[in-house]
């Protein structure tokens, strides 16, 4: 059987679990992290209908993130669609 990560309290803990042999670790227990690096510097102000908000937060809350990064996900995932976003 494969084990799951143990929560670790400490960067020591954390630091003698990495150092353990990790072959039978349960991979499909991570998920994918996507880290904000870029500046976010400009800002928009938009109206929707309130069923759209309200489905955006459903979606974002069962995503475990912010409804405006949610939706700043969707606008570069559309982006992305169409070839690179300028950045």
């Amino acid at each position: 059987m494969k084990r799951k990560v143990p929560r670790l309290k400490t960067d020591a803990a954390a630091s003698a679990f990495l150092a353990e042999d990790l072959s039978d670790l349960d991979f499909t227990q991570f998920k994918p992290v996507r880290f904000e690096i870029q500046k976010k510097n400009a800002q928009i102000n938009m109206r929707v209908p309130k069923a759209l908000l309200d489905a955006v937060k459903r979606q974002s809350a069962a995503r475990g993130i912010p409804y405006t990064r949610f939706i700043r996900d969707v606008l570069e995932t559309a982006l992305a669609k169409r070839g690179k976003p300028d950045a």
